[in-house]
């Protein structure tokens, strides 16, 4: 945990160095677009780079397309990366399984294995996102986007990072061919790498037992319908039913791509949409949030409990989960662990919140802030409107803060800062 949680901040530092070392040797050009000197400013440089690596996508950049190639497929390169692990990838170069390459692979956040070989899950992890980003790369290039943006789009598309070459996003393109082809991309990178490897390897009928993608599927046309609905109440237009469909996608897929300006919706519509970032994709996938396994278990497992208060004290109740049915004591433990992790998710939320409505309480109401914080934390990189180069210090370190715990699901960092304090207490 130590390691993971601390290797992703050092990763983060030596990444936001091309977009120094790039913004210092340009300062002295006269012709150098503002959106680069922005980096100039480490703290944006680092905003930047962590962004990058934990799959997000807020980022510093005004103007994406006037970021000079090197820096575009930099910030695409460090989403490919992140958006599978950097652990994971220092994994796939070792040369022997063990206790502690488990413990590597688990304190990154992630359970599933493909293969009983931690090894030999990675490899194969890194393999399926290859073949994606390529076959992704061929359906935007055919559906009519330029083939540089295709690269960078489907890097940073399978991945659910979110990252963009194009200033107004995905909106730039104005093409609804386009949009619909991102759709599958960002729902691809939301599933399990597990029902992925399934799927390539031709047990199809496991996609009756994958509840987390049936789940998915779900909550995708039933969000898609809420937003919409929130969205009609302002007028009615069928463009809100196609800009609502594609930002829920790409809200709960935890991608971040954008096709309209989030900042002028309704406070409900903006709310329906940290809902999905909240709840966010499948475990063992490279999408964020409280992940639908650990929702549905805590849905669940609430009822699950009142069913016990009410029964009888000497009757056995079952719980039912997937395809599996636990007894008392294996659903109670697995309640516990996943309801701990949802309700610290939910406690740092929103005392990121409130620390972001203090910080920008001058220009952003409190639905800008818990827009903005929840997608920090789950990984997701759509904005209010509250990110940007302009911000002051504080605003930007708190998003940081998200954007790390997020990525790491907590425990690894709450693990890092506890070690900190105990041994500064013990130096004192």
């Amino acid at each position: 945990m130590l390691i993971a949680a601390s290797g992703w901040m050092l990763i983060s530092l030596a990444g936001s160095l091309p977009f120094i070392f790039i913004a210092y040797n340009l300062a002295g050009n006269p012709e150098t677009p503002q959106t680069i000197l922005h980096f100039l400013d480490p703290l944006n440089a680092f905003f930047e780079s962590v962004a990058g690596f934990t799959g997000t996508g807020l980022t510093m950049t005004v103007r994406e397309n006037l970021l000079p190639r090197s820096l575009q497929w930099w910030r695409s390169l460090t989403q490919w990366v992140g958006g599978v692990g950097v652990i994971v990838l220092a994994l796939t170069i070792l040369t022997r399984s063990g206790v502690g390459s488990f413990n590597l692979f688990f304190s990154e956040a992630r359970e599933e294995k493909i293969h009983p070989s931690v090894l030999s899950t990675v490899r194969t992890i890194w393999w399926i996102i290859g073949l994606y980003t390529v076959l992704s790369t061929l359906a935007l290039w055919l559906s009519g986007m330029p083939i540089w943006d295709s690269i960078n789009h489907a890097m940073t598309g399978i991945t659910t990072g979110g990252f963009s070459v194009q200033n107004g996003s995905i909106a730039s393109y104005e093409s609804p061919l386009i949009e619909i082809v991102l759709l599958p991309i960002m729902l691809f990178g939301a599933i399990s790498f597990t029902f992925h490897y399934q799927l390539l390897t031709g047990q199809l009928g496991k996609l009756k037992e994958d509840f987390q993608t049936r789940w998915l599927i779900l909550l995708t046309v039933v969000g898609i319908g809420l937003v919409t609905g929130a969205r009609f109440l302002e007028v009615v237009e069928l463009e809100h039913f196609r800009n609502s469909a594609f930002q829920f996608v790409s809200a709960i897929s935890c991608t971040g791509f954008q096709t309209a300006d989030i900042g002028d919706w309704s406070a409900t519509g903006q709310m329906m949409m940290v809902g999905g970032m909240i709840i966010g994709g499948a475990a063992g996938s490279t999408a964020g949030g409280i992940k639908i396994l650990r929702s549905v278990m805590i849905v669940k497992g609430i009822f699950w409990q009142i069913r016990r208060i009410i029964s009888s004290p000497n009757k056995l109740l079952q719980f039912g989960f997937g395809n599996k049915v636990l007894t008392e004591e294996e659903a109670t433990g697995r309640f516990l662990s996943v309801a701990t992790v949802g309700l610290l998710w939910l406690i740092l939320l929103f005392g990121g919140v409130v620390l972001l409505d203090i910080a920008t309480a001058d220009r952003f109401t409190l639905s800008y802030s818990l827009f903005e914080v929840a997608s920090a934390q789950g990984n997701v990189g759509l904005s209010s409107g509250i990110t940007g180069p302009g911000r002051d210090f504080g605003a930007k370190l708190i998003l940081i803060f998200h954007m790390w715990i997020g990525r790491l699901e907590i425990i690894p960092v709450l693990f890092l800062l506890a070690s900190i304090f105990r041994g500064r207490l013990l130096e004192s």
